[in-house]
């Protein structure tokens, strides 16, 4: 994993754990993660371990079929427990990664025994009383929370975070987006399935997809969540869309999006085009893009060298190229760049541990 993407300033851990009831240790909190043994509660472990994040005690739980199973923090093995109604006694900060179903039922049960709740799900993420929050973006937002704080969709961070600060000095009007979504967004099994399906299609060998609707191995397809009969975008592009306007805080914004899933196996890369109120150029947002925190710049024309998601696995910062002025615009408002972003960190359990970090 890389270096942490905005050089950390130590937080007061002390306050921040103060209001989350009688049962929170102020200086080393107890930290729960829910969904532990998904690829996300993997990275989960391994950001609070690789970010030293102060804790007390770590409490691991999954489903019935994966109580029992030992996964590694601090070298030192931990049991995995089944998720119950009873496993939130003495937590105090409680990351979700398990599904929206798991979240709507356990979530609540957690803020009633005392814990604060990180949640990756869509469960509470257009809930006007629950923070959408990424922490370079809107970290604000948490001062309201009630105990629920929701982390927003992988495509939306990685797409959004290198566009804020030009946002704050330029208004963003319009957003056009078209991603192209590794097999990490869909979970470990479906990359797995990348896996075995490129292998039989190298052998020759035929393969049926469980976990996703098409051939993955060698093809493309639109992403593979219900499409709205009425609009026609599928649910993906309509999260792109209704965070996004949440996070920015602007309900006026205007989002287009195309998602779809390629034959990566970690890390989504994203082409945005975007229209600003007034007229900007190419070398002012590639000015601002290199001083964003979570953002690195790679935009070596020369070389033809620029944001890959095999240059982004595995690495905290947000990749960010090909900025350019978008040609079909002249009125000189609209830049056309691409991002690539680790869906697994950034897009979820690094945005989710930096939550805890600005509590």
């Amino acid at each position: 994993m890389g270096p942490p993407i905005d050089g950390r300033a130590c937080l007061d851990l002390k306050g921040a754990f103060e209001s989350m009831g009688p049962q929170s240790s102020a200086a080393a909190p107890v930290v729960a993660i829910v969904g532990a043994t998904g690829a996300v509660g993997i990275e989960l472990i391994r950001c609070l371990e690789t970010r030293r994040f102060p804790l007390a005690e770590l409490r691991l739980y999954a489903s019935a079929r994966s109580a029992g199973k030992s996964l590694a923090y601090r070298g030192q093995p931990l049991a995995v427990r089944e998720l119950d109604e009873d496993s939130f006694s003495g937590v105090n900060l409680a990351l979700f990664s398990a599904g929206s179903g798991v979240a709507k039922r356990f979530a609540p049960l957690a803020v009633r025994a005392g814990a604060t709740v990180i949640d990756n799900s869509s469960a509470f993420r257009m809930d006007p009383a629950v923070p959408l929050v990424v922490p370079e973006i809107n970290r604000e937002a948490l001062r309201g929370h009630r105990g629920i704080i929701a982390n927003p969709n992988c495509t939306a961070v990685i797409s959004i975070t290198p566009l804020w600060p030009i946002h704050r000095v330029n208004r963003i009007r319009r957003l056009m987006v078209a991603t192209y979504q590794a097999a990490s967004g869909a979970g470990a099994a479906a990359m797995h399935e990348l896996l075995e399906s490129t292998r039989a299609y190298l052998e020759g060998r035929a393969f049926e997809p469980k976990v996703l609707p098409h051939r993955y191995a060698f093809n493309i397809f639109s992403h593979n969540t219900r499409i709205d009969p009425v609009t026609g975008y599928n649910e993906e592009e309509t999260k792109v869309a209704q965070e996004t306007r949440k996070i920015f805080g602007d309900s006026e914004l205007r989002i287009s999006a195309t998602c779809v899933r390629v034959p990566v196996l970690r890390a989504h890369s994203v082409a945005v085009t975007f229209e600003c109120e007034r007229p900007i150029a190419a070398g002012e947002v590639r000015a601002l893009v290199v001083t964003a925190p979570g953002v690195t710049l790679v935009d070596d024309a020369e070389r033809n060298h620029f944001p890959m998601p095999q240059d982004a696995s595995g690495q905290d910062a947000i990749l960010v190229g090909r900025i350019r002025q978008d040609l079909s615009d002249p009125s000189g408002r609209s830049i056309a760049l691409f991002v690539a972003g680790d869906q697994l960190l950034k897009g979820a359990a690094l945005n989710a541990v930096q939550i805890a970090e600005a509590l």
